[in-house]
């Protein structure tokens, strides 16, 4: 799968991503074409070369002749509905990103989507970038979009509505869920086109990625920065790791005064909490006092709870934590049936490794059910689901 990774150091833009696209292969006359059906006028498309910092970029650009209305999402999708020119996976692209933006900005404002007007959004060159990107997506022939972590950028700035701060509201609305470097920036660094576009079309970047890069290409922003060169670099290859990636974090403590009856309480309030998985491992501390290492595992959203349950139910005063980067297999559940009932398993796999297991509970409950060894039913479940993956 063909796939395009967005290094954003400088944060992004419609434009900015319309132009790496165009910078990376896509051809900037099939563009003129394609968008030359969409019911609209006003506007001159131009493309040139830029130099940053020594760097050749491509500066995509809507020249803007005439006023241009206020638009809903209804004349956004009456827009594209009209584009005979345009591919239909390109037109719901589109409308996937304008729908994100809407639904953002409803939230904002305590409303419906279908009732938000997009002020800057719905402008000429606003649109022409959307449906730009979501053109230069399919002509790159991407499977995907993978985004480094985004500069937040500070300050306020003017709308339609008033001073708001950075970065947007309707930006830090559609990028929840996408890791942010706060307070990085001294002005806009990523637009709510460009945050609706990596909504609809991106994911966050692993923290660990085997890429192998096929080519480069430089959108060029319209700022020139201080402290970095005005830049999106995308690059356009083929992940190449045979395992995912994901991060947790690891919250530990060593105890030497607790009860061991409170052990499994602990570990019962932790899985509670969201630990992904508990350990507790016998240790010596100073003085040759014996004592037990308590490590969690979970996602860094839950380390706080991990943290007040550790405090509440144990006799530790202080916590260490640190983050864990995880390789693993991918995993799908199904559910096979054996001689007793249906069994959910677990199949876990990547490059040559696959591994089958049955659900522990599934198979005890039947084993007690129809007196039968447990071990049996474990067995039949992973025969059962090696027989339908092979």
């Amino acid at each position: 799968m063909k796939s395009a990774f967005l290094d954003a150091f400088s944060g992004l833009s419609g434009d900015m991503i319309a132009g790496a696209m165009l910078d990376a292969g896509a051809d900037f006359e099939q563009l003129q074409a394609a968008l030359a059906s969409l019911p609209l006028d006003g506007y001159r498309l131009a493309a040139r070369r830029k130099l940053v910092s020594g760097i050749s970029a491509l500066k995509f650009e809507v020249e803007v002749g005439a006023a241009q209305p206020e638009r809903h999402l209804s004349d956004i999708r009456e827009i594209l509905r009209r584009a005979a020119a345009l591919e239909d996976r390109v037109k719901d692209r589109a409308l996937a990103i304008f729908g994100m933006l809407a639904e953002a900005e409803a939230k904002i404002h305590r409303t419906t989507a279908e009732a938000v007007h997009f002020h800057e959004v719905g402008a000429v060159d606003s649109i022409i970038d959307v449906v730009a990107a979501a053109w230069g997506f399919e002509r790159l022939g991407l499977g995907e979009m993978i985004v480094s972590p985004l500069p937040a950028g500070s300050g306020l700035v003017r709308s339609q509505h008033g001073i708001i701060p950075l970065p947007a509201p309707a930006t830090a609305e559609l990028l929840t869920g996408f890791p942010m470097r706060m307070g990085d920036g001294a002005c806009e660094m990523v637009t709510p086109t460009g945050a609706a576009i990596v909504r609809a079309l991106a994911v966050p970047a692993p923290p660990a990625m085997g890429f192998r890069i096929e080519r480069v290409g430089y959108g060029a922003g319209t700022r020139d920065l201080a402290d970095r060169p005005n830049l999106l670099r995308l690059m356009v290859g083929e992940r190449t790791q045979a395992y995912e990636t994901d991060e947790l974090v690891e919250v530990g403590a060593n105890i030497d005064d607790l009860s061991p009856q409170i052990y499994d309480h602990v570990v019962e309030r932790l899985f509670e909490a969201g630990a992904r998985d508990v350990t507790l491992t016998p240790t010596i501390m100073k003085k040759g006092r014996p004592a037990v290492t308590i490590s969690v595992l979970a996602e860094p959203a839950a380390r706080e709870r991990i943290a007040a349950v550790l405090f509440a139910e144990t006799s530790t005063i202080g916590l260490r934590y640190h983050t864990v980067a995880r390789l693993k297999l991918a995993r799908e559940v199904r559910e096979v049936d054996t001689r007793w009932g249906r069994v959910r398993v677990k199949i876990s796999h990547g490059g040559e490794a696959v591994t089958v297991s049955p659900e522990y509970d599934d198979c005890k409950r039947l084993a007690r059910e129809h007196q039968v060894a447990l071990r049996v039913v474990l067995e039949q479940a992973q025969a059962a689901a090696r027989r339908q993956i092979s």
